[in-house]
């Protein structure tokens, strides 16, 4: 495959199309405001990307509720004084011709109880302190992420992600070890997914015919059984409320963990489901011109691109000059992060990673 396939349109159900298979993956930043407003940093992260190629430019994870925050400097959707900062952000990003969506999140029990207080969850957690929620909560966290859905689509936005991953709340539903729930939101996994699917019926219904609606989900960690996500992506595509399942796989090419599907890379799972017309995309160390057309190659129709977009902010440009490129090793200094485009924060936030930042 010529690199040319990376740089087809890519349509979807909803919503417009994007130019190219390349997606900014929703990169924490620590670069918004106390309140959740938008930072001037964030901004900047986020349009220079669209400037460099990105056929969609996704936002960090952002809370759509004021006690599910995850981390300082995050990104609010949770209420109107948003509005102004992200119809800036949605127009910014159109403007240089990239396709737009806001990730959407509650960090649950991984809710830090500096930030929020009292954490809360499907059910209690005694690690985080976290509180199981009552019905009446687990009501309005749905309704948290359907407004935000409505809101940001108010603010110019071409869709949303659900953040179903990497153990948050979504996930934390889905996840047989974190939810002992006796009610309709616990049990088995048609039940655990119910908080999913009430959510994604209900901004499929309130948002408009154009809008975008992604999930994403990871298959492994934090308690997530690999053959119920296989099962569970399977029923999402053939209901169709969403135009696109991400898989967020840590490594792309990684082979699962668990023994029962180590017979083919953890990608492949999901790449033979029957997709309905929605469109599949991963991420996980994606970071050379070589490896997104492997993505491309094994079945995905795009590949989300998280620290080579650090390292490159014009990444999909570079690789339409050069099929060879890879992005470059680490670690690299903080002058060379800052001249692509991160804010002191987001730079001292990778510092935290240990091998990102030569000091």
């Amino acid at each position: 495959m010529s690199a040319d396939a990376l740089f087809a349109p890519l349509t979807f159900k909803h919503g417009p199309a994007w130019k190219n298979r390349f997606a900014l993956a929703p990169m924490t930043n620590l670069q918004s405001l106390p309140d959740g407003r938008l930072g001037e940093d964030e901004f900047k992260w986020l349009t220079l990307r669209a400037e460099g190629g990105f056929g969609l430019v996704m936002t960090c994870a952002a809370h759509v509720a004021a006690n599910g925050q995850g981390f300082p400097g995050q990104l609010g959707v949770f209420g109107d004084q948003h509005l102004e900062g992200l119809t800036r952000l949605a127009s910014a990003l159109r403007a240089h011709g990239a396709a737009s969506s806001v990730q959407l999140h509650h960090a649950g029990t991984r809710s830090p109880k500096e930030i929020v207080g009292q954490p809360l969850g499907p059910s209690d957690d005694a690690e985080t302190g976290a509180r199981a929620m009552i019905l009446a909560e687990v009501e309005n966290a749905r309704d948290a992420y359907i407004a935000a859905a409505v809101r940001c689509e108010k603010a110019g936005f071409d869709g949303v992600e659900m953040h179903g991953a990497h153990g948050y709340l979504i996930a934390e539903f889905l996840s047989p070890e974190s939810n002992r729930r006796s009610d309709q939101y616990g049990g088995g996994l048609e039940n655990r997914a119910r908080f999913l699917r009430e959510i994604l019926a209900g901004a499929r219904l309130q948002c408009g015919p154009d809008f975008q609606i992604g999930l994403r989900l990871s298959p492994e960690r934090f308690g997530m059984r690999l053959g119920e996500v296989r099962d569970l992506v399977g029923q999402i595509m053939q209901e169709g409320q969403v135009d696109y399942v991400d898989m967020s796989l840590w490594d792309s090419a990684k082979f699962p963990e668990d023994e029962a599907f180590k017979s083919r890379t953890l990608m492949n799972w999901f790449t033979d489901i029957p997709r309905y017309g929605v469109r599949l995309g991963v991420a996980g160390q994606i970071r050379s011109a070589a490896e997104a057309k492997t993505v491309i190659e094994a079945g995905c129709d795009f590949a989300f691109i998280g620290r080579a977009a650090m390292l490159n902010f014009d990444f999909p440009e570079l690789v339409r000059r050069d099929p060879g490129f890879a992005a470059p090793p680490l670690p690299v200094n903080a002058d060379y992060l800052k001249q692509q485009g991160l804010g002191p924060a987001f730079i001292d936030y990778m510092r935290t990673w240990g091998y990102f930042v030569a000091d």
